[in-house]
């Protein structure tokens, strides 16, 4: 099966309006060839372009809670990152200061890992760095927990990080979370489906222009467009916004080392 995922989205674009736009005009040409007008085509033409509506509906809301998963996940990091700062600023010396600093890298990696990847290569990367982080102020807590006779801040500390530590497998997850990609490739073939039978239908009628026709097959395959780029956040138009985990990294600068 066709992997949409592995092709970017000018070569979607493309292809995807290519076959819509030759699935009309094959559609057109076979109407006009007949010899007769079928009564069942324009019930069927409404019954497929209403199926089409209701795949688009469908898949758009499924991309969209996708895209709005991967914005929380987000915020959600860069609040557990700030709440971890502030309590690490509690921590006695010289773990207050190495935590800090270890505190400041992890967020300059986490900001680093964008919603949509140059290559999976690259989030692996950035994920290890993350964790080879996590473990070292894992180390940091552990040793304050094992000198610090006053838990309070301590375990206010690493509850904090144990937060850290979660968020991140939320994150990765939610950027993983993607449309199923035999909907999509489903929704593509209903587009088509479609766009032939409108095809059809205009060929069977000679005062019948195909401009409207081939107008709707656009217009079709922008919408499905979006989805795709809704779905993947970075590699388009839609970005889903840092500046949470931006505003995280400036304050975290202005604390003293």
């Amino acid at each position: 099966m066709i992997d949409l995922y592995n092709y970017s989205l000018p070569t979607i674009s493309l292809l995807g309006l290519a076959a819509i736009l030759v699935a009309i005009e094959v559609g057109h040409r076979l109407g006009a060839r007949s010899n007769k007008g079928d009564d069942n085509v324009p019930t069927l033409e409404g019954a497929v372009i209403g199926l089409l509506a209701l795949m688009v509906g469908f898949t758009f809301a499924m991309a969209l809670s996708r895209f709005e998963a991967r914005r929380d996940a987000i915020l959600a990091e860069a609040n557990a990152i700030g709440t971890t700062a502030l309590r690490a600023r509690l921590l006695p010396e010289p773990h207050r200061k190495e935590v800090l600093s270890l505190l400041k890298a992890y967020t300059n990696v986490r900001l680093g890992i964008t919603q949509r990847p140059a290559t999976y290569e690259d989030l692996a990367v950035a994920v290890e760095k993350s964790n080879k982080l996590q473990e070292a102020l894992w180390q940091q807590a552990m040793a304050a927990a094992a000198t610090n006779n006053n838990m309070v801040p301590t375990g206010l500390f690493i509850q904090a990080l144990n937060e850290i530590i979660d968020d991140q497998a939320k994150r990765l997850a939610a950027l993983r979370n993607r449309v199923p990609n035999i909907v999509v490739l489903a929704l593509f073939a209903i587009a088509i489906t479609a766009s032939a039978f409108s095809g059809y239908a205009s060929g069977l009628e000679t005062k019948r222009s195909r401009l409207p026709v081939y107008v709707m097959g656009f217009v079709v395959c922008a919408v499905i467009l979006l989805i795709v780029d809704l779905d993947r956040p970075g590699a388009g138009f839609i970005e889903v916004s840092q500046q949470p985990m931006i505003d995280t990294a400036a304050t975290l600068a202005t604390f003293p080392d």
